[in-house]
């Protein structure tokens, strides 16, 4: 519970500059399971430095989401542990697949992912839209992870 202000000025940040969409505290308490927190001592305190969520859709489908990493700690892979950390919920779930929404496509292909059509997710996955500024334009790519049984 500690860790949802942390996790909301990263959110926030990244919101501010059109990365993902806006999350409030209360949809961040009431989502907290979802998320991976990375942790590090900064100035002598524990400091969350990134955050992912695993939010499922549907029986075998999840999405990551939220994905943030502080400015000063890019570069160091805690992306990349975020998503693998999310990866292996899903499959200690036993879900068939995991996709994202992103500008970074380069990032999640590093990770096994592929580009699909979006309209090949289904209707559920577009609920947030709404809530997205870019809703007409939008410029994310839809990315799929298949998951092996």
């Amino acid at each position: 519970m500690s860790d949802v202000p942390e996790i909301h000025r990263l959110i926030t940040h990244h919101a501010e500059l059109n990365r993902m969409l806006f999350r409030s505290h209360t949809d961040l308490y009431e989502h907290l399971r979802d998320f991976f927190v990375s942790v590090e001592p900064v100035e002598g305190q524990e400091r969350v430095v990134g955050c992912a969520a695993l939010e499922l859709v549907w029986r075998d489908l999840a999405e990551i989401k939220s994905l943030a990493v502080d400015e000063a700690w890019r570069g160091r892979g805690i992306g990349s542990q975020l998503v693998r950390a999310a990866i292996e919920e899903a499959r200690r779930l036993e879900l068939a697949r995991v996709f994202a929404l992103t500008r970074e496509q380069h990032f999640f292909e590093r990770l096994g992912f592929t580009v699909v059509p979006r309209e090949t997710l289904p209707h559920k996955v577009w609920t947030d839209c709404v809530r997205c500024p870019l809703q007409e334009n939008c410029d994310e790519i839809a990315v799929v992870l298949g998951l092996a049984p």
